[in-house]
């Protein structure tokens, strides 16, 4: 659904930076657009017709590999852009990875003509672009660095005070952590198995409920390098 147009370029600070003449480009010949929770917003092999800017709400970009397992490799906030549309639009590729709204979100939707026009001739738009493109690009290799060379067990002891997003509780499949941390559903299950057994937490279909979240912050807090579990 199409919405009445504000200035949405003052929630991101490289734009709000452009001349007025190219920010009211931006502004006339983007769309604000609103999608419910659990679209599926891009997938593989299908090319980007728009960068999105998210306004409001949360997305998450996943990769699933031949054999059907998931990996989450991040998520776009507020005040973001997604690196995967912004490599397949310089690139003029398709997608590798899924996009899933996991809220109701709103974005600002540029369109392809649109972005190579501002990135062959402003400055202050690339540097827009590329500065969000590295940031983007350093959380990854993170993101590879933890499923290499970090515990397992520390991981998802990091994942839960994550999620729990202070409410103490989780709803999520064991399938689903695992694609959060680049694993199998088996090895989850052990492993949350254990957190059980010492009395970290309680689990039920699709809940995970913290109940001692200080033991769970004493192993988040500890050197995650050394083999996994």
């Amino acid at each position: 659904m199409v919405c009445r147009m504000d200035d949405w370029t003052l929630q991101f600070p490289g734009l709000s930076r452009l001349g007025s003449d190219l920010r009211k480009v931006l502004l006339t010949q983007s769309a604000v657009v609103s999608v419910p929770a659990g679209t599926v917003i891009f997938g593989p092999g299908k090319p980007p017709e728009h960068l999105l800017l998210l306004l409001d709400g949360r997305v998450r970009v996943q990769q699933t590999s031949d054999e059907g397992r998931e990996i989450v490799l991040y998520r776009v906030a507020a005040g973001e852009s997604c690196v995967m549309t912004t490599a397949c639009l310089l690139a003029h590729e398709a997608y590798s990875a899924e996009g899933i709204a996991e809220t109701d979100i709103r974005a600002a939707a540029i369109p392809r003509a649109l972005f190579d026009d501002l990135a062959s001739r402003s400055v202050d738009f690339r540097t827009f672009i590329f500065t969000a493109y590295a940031r983007r690009m350093s959380d990854l290799f993170m993101v590879i660095e933890e499923i290499a060379f970090q515990r397992l067990d520390i991981r998802l002891a990091q994942k839960l005070i994550e999620l729990a997003r202070d409410t103490g509780q989780i709803r999520a499949t064991h399938q689903q952590m695992a694609a959060e941390l680049g694993t199998a559903r088996e090895v989850i299950s052990r492993q949350l198995g254990e957190f059980q057994r010492r009395g970290w937490i309680g689990q039920a279909r699709g809940v995970i409920d913290l109940l001692d979240i200080a033991g769970i912050e004493r192993l988040a807090a500890q050197d995650g390098s050394g083999s996994r579990p």
